[in-house]
Parts: structure tokens; C-alpha cells; sequence
């Protein structure tokens, strides 16, 4: 059986070497479009509505995302209908990012599907993982909240600002500090 590329490893969740030629050609490539969308004319929704599409993986015509946004790869991002991300959200989408129908993100959240061995010869290696991060319909997910690779958010949840999310947070409560966990139901 042949060996697998660092991209399917990385998309299997296995260690996977970041510095791989095919994954350094696809983070530039995010990054030009990103770079395009974040400098486009404030008032030129069809050119950004077009760089999305090209971008990510899917986006509904309703997703908006207010510049600057950045990401890794881009088509490893779903967003869903009437999605809303404020100012300077950032996506480390090494693996897939699904987002819900009516979500808003404050600005400045941050998600995360990458990270690095605990071991430090194993980080030393440059090596990394990715686990997947699903936000569920009807979130609210406060500014600067960070969402660590791996986790689920349920439906219907508020993320307060400024949270750490290391691991999943149940449907219809209100979550919050580092780490995040559920204060109350909604």
C-alpha cells in the first residue's frame, strides 16, 4: 500500500509535516485570496461574495465575514446560512471547520484544528495534528473566544467572550472562561 501524503494525513488526522511543498503551495494560495478579500472596497460585496467561493469549501450567499479574516487553507471551511463573523477572526483549518446555519462570531475568535505534539522532539520536528471543529446552528460565540482543535459546540449555545474552549460544549447553555464550561442552561 503507498504511503500517504502529508495533505491525507493531515485530513486523517495523523501527524503530518506542515512544511510539505503541496501544503506551503495551498497556504499561499489562501493566503493571496485572503489578502484580495481583506482589500477589497468596503462596499464591493459580489467581488468578496466571489473570493468565498472560491476560497472555502462552502459558504451559503448569506455568510458574511468582515475584514480582515484569515486562514490556513480555506477549503476545509463550511459556513452556513446568515453566518456572521466580526473583525479579524482567524481559522487554522488544517482539517474541517463546519459551521452552522445563524452563527455569529465576535470579533477577534479564533479557531483552531491545528496543533502540536506535547513531546518537545516531536514538536521540535516540526510535526503537527489536526482534529476536526463543528459549531452547531443558533451560536453565539463572544469576542475572543478561542476554539481548540477537536472540539463541538452544540446548538443554540452562547460562548462568552474571551473563552478557551479545550473541550465540547453541549447544546443550549452558556459557556464561559478558560477553560470554558457551562454556567447555565438557555
Amino acid at each position: 500500500m503507498p504511503e500517504l501524503t502529508e495533505k491525507a494525513k493531515m485530513l486523517a488526522g495523523e501527524p503530518y509535516s506542515p512544511m510539505d511543498p503541496e501544503l506551503a503551495a495551498e497556504r499561499k494560495a489562501a493566503r493571496r485570496l485572503t489578502r484580495a478579500y481583506n482589500d477589497a472596497e468596503p462596499d464591493a460585496f459580489a467581488e468578496r461574495a466571489a473570493i468565498l467561493r472560491q476560497l472555502l469549501g462552502s459558504v451559503h450567499k448569506t455568510a458574511l465575514l468582515e475584514p480582515p479574516f484569515h486562514c490556513d487553507y480555506g477549503y476545509n471551511i463550511s459556513l452556513g446560512k446568515a453566518f456572521f463573523a466580526n473583525f479579524e477572526c482567524v481559522f487554522l483549518d488544517a482539517n474541517p471547520i463546519i459551521i452552522g446555519d445563524h452563527v455569529m462570531l465576535g470579533p477577534k475568535t479564533q479557531i483552531y484544528t491545528a496543533g502540536h505534539p506535547i513531546d518537545p522532539e516531536k514538536r521540535a520536528s516540526f510535526s503537527e495534528f489536526a482534529k476536526p471543529v463543528k459549531i452547531g446552528d443558533r451560536v453565539w460565540i463572544g469576542g475572543g473566544a478561542i476554539l481548540c482543535p477537536g472540539v463541538e459546540i452544540g446548538e443554540e449555545t452562547v460562548i462568552g467572550a474571551g473563552s478557551v474552549v479545550t473541550k465540547s460544549i453541549p447544546s443550549r447553555v452558556v459557556a464561559v472562561g478558560n477553560p470554558c464550561r457551562a454556567i447555565r442552561k438557555v
